[in-house]
């Protein structure tokens, strides 16, 4: 299995440099044909959301799309799927950031009881509570 690193993600989902998307896309292809998956850590996930929203401009339900769609491929692998889905559903309806419902959902399948935090919109999501 091959880790992918932010920049390859970001290329492969918005296509915005032709050759580095081209690139990326390769890549994915021959570890697929190599009978491989791609790994996609969390902190790449959190990036790319990161990167998406701030210098792409992609507004929450276009990121989730593009999250969700990766979710659905059977050749990418993800660190703690089931973490991933929950806190994509959280953040959906959620004033709270993206990596505030990723921390809680994690968490929470670490056993954690709850997480504590001085964040006023991350303390209204399940898992949360205030400092």
């Amino acid at each position: 299995m091959l880790g992918i690193d932010t920049n390859i993600l970001v290329r492969f989902l918005v296509r915005d440099d032709e050759a580095q998307f081209e690139k990326a896309r390769r890549l994915i292809r021959r570890e697929v044909a190599a009978g491989r998956r791609v790994f996609v850590s969390q902190l790449v996930l959190l990036e790319t959301e990161w990167v998406l929203r701030s210098r792409y401009g992609m507004q929450k339900a276009e990121i989730a799309a593009a999250i969700s769609g990766l979710l659905d491929a059977t050749d990418i692998q993800f660190e703690n799927e089931p973490a991933i889905e929950e806190a994509l559903f959280n953040w959906k309806d959620s004033a709270a950031g993206f990596a505030d419902c990723l921390i809680a959902a994690q968490n929470k399948r670490l056993g954690c009881s709850a997480t504590a935090t001085f964040d006023v919109k991350a303390a209204k999501l399940p898992g949360f509570v205030t400092a």
